[in-house]
């Protein structure tokens, strides 16, 4: 009973102890990529809308003020039954509609792009949703790297601070901090790469112009970036540059959590054995780090999976029908992944989320037990759903 007990909680305790690993690595700041712009490269920022009236005039007069003259801002008004295009055309910006009930998704609305952007070929394309904001040193540092190095690039893409929020607001913000600035920090440094995250994306223009990107899949970035990592052009992260969005209410988050965990998962069951097997032909431990990375389960899931585990194995001791070690191993790998997300919030994570919220842990895990009780019974989304704006 002890072995077959071990044999299954085994893979639990190695992905956290993994998660651990991953997060410390992702600590200390990456070494900044040298950026050569003798040649500054025609770039153009891609900006996908989706009936964002509310919001479009005010994102776009921002990213406007920090693009400057450095790159033209292209918006596609994709579906849209508001005044989305009559406002970004009111701020003096190319615009072009799209309207194509039967293929939703930010997939097709980028593919409509690069068909308008085709005679031009600019050098590099960036792609920044509609509800996010950056800054002049961020997007020409993006645009550098993604010229220099010819590959991929994905900025650091956190969601606002809200020190005054809820618990589970200032907790949803510090997971964003750490799979979306940490962990990215840790898989470039283990695997060389990272993953694309949907906005703050730079592209080279021939890698573009080849990308499958006329596609519905619900986390199309994620998908986009494993593909080109699959062809020997890994994306990047760089970290030194920003991009920010507001975070989305509690329901509106949770829908949002639904859609690309629901997603992630799909994605990384299709993914992750493909490049485990190929890591383990090659002996490439680099590219087994991004397979087992890939493999890590988000992080509420992992902790609801760990103490299940845990449960069972300590009710399997307590009635003596097994030993004490697959209790013991599971605990020990919670802890250390534990320790690790305290040292990344004493690391730049407090500014996201309170000593007393983050001590709050336990109730957000519960939070999203209905959520993965419905990917559970009815699977991942299948269809493209905008987060609504706050």
């Amino acid at each position: 009973m002890t072995l077959l007990l071990g044999l299954i909680l085994a893979p639990f305790a190695l992905l956290t102890l993994c998660f651990a690993i991953e997060v410390v690595a992702g600590l200390r700041p990456l070494h900044c990529i040298e950026a050569h712009d003798a040649d500054r490269p025609r770039a153009i920022i891609v900006v996908p809308a989706h009936d964002e009236e509310p919001i479009i005039s005010a994102s776009l007069a921002a990213l406007k003020r920090a693009v400057g003259d450095r790159a033209d801002i292209l918006v596609i008004a994709d579906n849209c039954s508001d005044s989305t295009a009559k406002l970004a055309r009111g701020l003096s910006l190319e615009v072009i509609e799209r309207s194509d009930a039967d293929r939703r998704g930010k997939g097709f609305a980028l593919d409509f792009a690069r068909l308008h952007l085709r005679e031009r070929r600019p050098d590099v394309i960036v792609v920044m949703d509609a509800d996010c904001e950056s800054d002049e040193r961020s997007i020409e540092m993006l645009v550098a790297c993604c010229a220099t190095t010819g590959k991929p690039c994905q900025a650091a893409y956190l969601q606002s601070a809200v020190p005054d929020g809820s618990p589970t607001l200032q907790l949803s913000t510090f997971a964003f901090f750490i799979k979306n600035l940490v962990r990215q920090r840790g898989l470039q440094r283990l695997a060389g790469r990272a993953q694309l995250v949907g906005t703050g994306m730079a592209f080279p223009g021939p890698l573009f112009d080849a990308a499958a990107l006329a596609t519905g899949n619900i986390v199309e970035d994620l998908q986009l970036g494993l593909e080109f990592a699959d062809a020997g052009h890994a994306p990047l992260f760089i970290e030194q540059a920003i991009v920010w969005s507001s975070p989305a209410g509690s329901i509106d988050t949770l829908d949002q959590r639904r859609r690309w965990e629901g997603g992630y998962l799909r994605s990384a069951a299709h993914w992750a054995p493909r490049i485990l097997g190929r890591s383990l032909r090659r002996f490439d431990l680099r590219e087994l780090w991004a397979a087992v990375s890939l493999l890590i389960p988000p992080l509420a899931l992992l902790v609801l999976l760990d103490v299940g585990g845990m449960a069972l194995a300590g009710t399997a001791w307590w009635l003596g029908w097994a030993s004490s070690w697959p209790f013991l191993m599971l605990a020990g790998s919670l802890l250390a992944a534990g320790i690790a997300l305290f040292a990344a919030w004493d690391q730049g994570g407090s500014r996201f989320v309170s000593l007393g919220a983050l001590a709050r842990v336990p109730l957000y895990v519960l939070w999203k037990i209905p959520l993965y009780l419905g990917l559970a019974r009815r699977g991942a989304p299948k269809e493209w759903l905008r987060t609504r704006r706050s």
